[in-house]
């Protein structure tokens, strides 16, 4: 199960979700909300954070969750503050009960990765996507508008043209035509 606990939050945040199963699993901390609140209301334990990249709105409760569940961090870049160990590019990561493949997409920053399960229909984008044609943005420290489109491009030959849910950093996830989105996404990168 896929429960995104910054839905509702009205501060600044990215999308948070726990992702239950085998392994209980933070996809990403958000930042500005009671996270360990929504955490402790859902589950009794949480077996790892991962992240899709470092950026403050996404990593801003970091350190309260690693406080309460005693759990490590995964990202990209270890030698980054609050990361504990790598997710290299292709490796394997299990979220629930699904094993998912982090593809590293530079071009909204250095160390973003999207995560991808093939049998669970399942694209966690961070901010590389979003619903309706959008994309992350490039005018930020380590943004690049061709590294972003490359990534996009990368992760469009991967996925399943039948995935089934497409869960973004910010805004709502996609459950209906998701590859839709991201086929729109590389288009409107290239316009822009």
């Amino acid at each position: 199960m896929i429960d995104n606990l910054a839905a509702g939050v009205r501060a600044f945040t990215s999308n948070a979700f726990l992702v239950t199963g085998e392994r209980s699993v933070l996809v990403d901390t958000g930042a500005n909300f009671d996270v360990v609140d929504a955490l402790h209301s859902r589950v009794d334990d949480l077996d790892a954070v991962v992240l899709t990249h470092t950026h403050r709105d996404h990593v801003g409760n970091l350190e309260a969750v690693t406080d309460a569940f005693g759990v490590d961090v995964w990202g990209y870049d270890p030698s980054i503050d609050g990361v504990d160990h790598a997710i290299a590019d292709e490796e394997t990561v299990r979220l629930g009960d699904h094993e998912y493949v982090a593809l590293h997409t530079p071009g909204h920053k250095n160390d973003h990765l999207c995560l991808y399960s093939a049998s669970a229909g399942v694209l966690f984008a961070g901010d590389l996507v979003f619903q309706n044609g959008s994309f992350g943005r490039t005018d930020l420290e380590e943004g690049d508008r061709e590294a972003l489109i490359e990534s996009i491009d990368r992760v469009l030959e991967r996925i399943d043209p039948d995935l089934e849910e497409l869960h973004t950093g910010h805004g709502p996830s996609v459950t209906t035509d998701p590859y839709d989105h991201v086929e729109l996404a590389a288009q409107m990168a290239r316009r822009a």
